[in-house]
């Protein structure tokens, strides 16, 4: 065996997008320094007093946009965030009660929050098969989920890995040619084994005539197997716009979605996904039941492997109660805390440098990364790549800001980034949800814990999304809640704040 073949790939070059603007300030700041300059100097023609008295607020009103966090927010921005959770405990908007006891006169247990004004509809794909759509009707957007088993990476070869990598690169960059495409998110969940599957699979089989010591046996291993086992469940979920406007019926959307759901199976196969099949709007409903209720999880899968189909309807998906604080969101039987990526790798990772965050974690009822992809066009991609590349190379030659060897490793990477580009990559932006599930609020310090130790291993950086549990909690579900779909500020313009 060659020590060629025996090295493990590595990737990486992800670049984090630059602000246009002057450092910290952004555009919309280094815009206000130059018009506040223009006019403090018309000021000073008139006298030095009137410069003073225009030079003083402006600089009042600069100054908190210099000064930034480790995660990149001005004071501004932190300050919003904060008036903005007052607000929502003044009007008891963190607060959520649902049912027959309730105020709301459907009393079903609707999700609450971001998926408040969501409609779940079905459709049937080339194949005939039947697979649930999402119908966000506040944003006029269409979710479908797909749920994949993907191949372990252990005992296989560095060769087959790379491959699987370049095959999920290229489903990747595909996604900027799907019409009308707003975003894509990776969910991978995991939890305690239940045991529910294998006792039925075992027990009705168990013959009345077998001895008794081959009885017991079968029947510890079904008690004992689930205590040191994990399930663990993979879903994608795609997020359109409808192509020809917002008034469009949703059964003709529903239409064009079913036939691009084969294509999207056989990219997601071919690049490592298993066995991949689209999820009907009861297996969806189930999901987000579970997620909201973990105690209820193996009577789901009892009812299913039972039945073969719960009967659960979207409308009836939600908590009967939930109440979001500063840093947890309470929901039934589970309290959750959700963090965010604030950087990731620098340099080159290997395939598995995501395995100990996505690996079952002791002590948690449930744990969700969410990886979320926006795709961005090619035209817009190949003006990102060059601009990044004609940056790297002014800071290497003109040497501000950076020691020479990392200025030159940014001219490295920003030349392969222009000429993958040029050969038809694609360019995605992307980011990072966890969300970590306990039976207990006094639970959630060992959880911070936890992650702190998986964050380390994985070399990113990640902060807890304080006064805003709730949506986060939300965006780590596999219903297709895009984060920049629902702020207030368009994102071109928080980019350039």
């Amino acid at each position: 065996m060659s020590t060629d073949a025996a090295i493990e790939p590595t990737y990486g070059n992800w670049r984090r997008p630059r602000r246009a603007g002057l450092g910290p300030l952004g555009l919309a700041g280094t815009v206000g320094v130059f018009g506040g300059l223009v006019v403090v100097l018309l000021a000073s023609l008139i006298s030095i007093q009137a410069a003073l008295v225009v030079g003083a607020p402006f600089l009042m009103g600069i100054a908190p946009l210099a000064v930034r966090t480790q995660d990149g927010r001005n004071l501004y921005q932190l300050v919003a965030l904060r008036i903005g959770w007052s607000r929502r405990q003044s009007r008891k908007e963190h607060l959520y009660v649902s049912g027959p006891l309730s105020a709301r006169p459907e009393g079903r247990f609707q999700p609450p929050g971001l998926l408040s004004g969501v409609v779940s509809r079905e459709g049937r794909d080339a194949y005939d098969r039947p697979f649930g759509v999402l119908h966000h009707k506040n944003r006029h957007l269409y979710t479908i989920v797909l749920r994949c088993e993907p191949d372990g990476g252990s005992l296989v070869d560095p060769d087959q890995v790379d491959t699987w990598v370049a095959l999920w690169g290229e489903w990747l960059s595909r996604l900027a040619h799907e019409p009308g495409l707003r975003g894509a998110s990776v969910v991978v969940e995991t939890a305690p084994d239940p045991g529910t599957r294998l006792a039925t699979e075992v027990l009705p089989r168990l013959d009345d005539s077998a001895p008794p010591a081959a009885r017991a046996v079968m029947e510890e291993v079904v008690d004992d197997y689930p205590s040191a086992s994990s399930e663990m469940n993979s879903y994608i979920t795609l997020t359109y716009a409808p192509v020809g406007g917002p008034r469009r019926d949703p059964e003709d959307v529903v239409t064009d979605l079913a036939i691009r759901v084969p294509s999207l199976l056989t990219g997601l196969i071919s690049a490592g996904g298993g066995v991949a099949e689209p999820l009907t709007a009861e297996e969806i409903a189930e999901v987000v039941r579970v997620a909201y209720d973990p105690g209820c999880a193996g009577e789901v899968l009892s009812v299913r492997a039972e039945h073969g189909h719960t009967g659960l309807e979207w409308a009836d998906a939600g908590p009967v109660a939930a109440v979001e604080t500063v840093d947890a969101y309470q929901h039934d039987s589970g309290v959750s805390r959700t963090w965010l990526l604030t950087l990731a790798p620098r340099g080159t990772v290997r395939s598995s440098v995501l395995r100990t965050m996505l690996d079952a974690s002791a002590g948690t009822r449930r744990k969700r990364v969410a990886l979320l992809y926006r795709p961005i066009d090619p035209a817009t991609s190949a003006r990102i790549v060059e601009s990044d590349r004609r940056t790297a190379q002014f800071m290497a030659t003109s040497g501000r800001g950076m020691v020479q060897a990392r200025a030159a490793a940014e001219v490295r990477a920003a030349e392969q980034a222009a000429a993958e580009e040029a050969t038809g990559a694609g360019l995605v932006e992307f980011s990072l949800m966890l969300t970590i599930t306990v039976d207990r609020h006094d639970q959630l310090d060992d959880a911070s814990v936890l992650v702190r130790n998986m964050t380390g291993a994985t070399r990113i950086a990640m902060r807890p999304a304080n006064r805003m549990q709730a949506a986060a909690f939300t965006c780590t579900l596999p219903t297709g809640i895009l984060p920049w779909e629902h702020t207030m500020l368009p994102h071109e313009l928080q980019e350039a704040m």
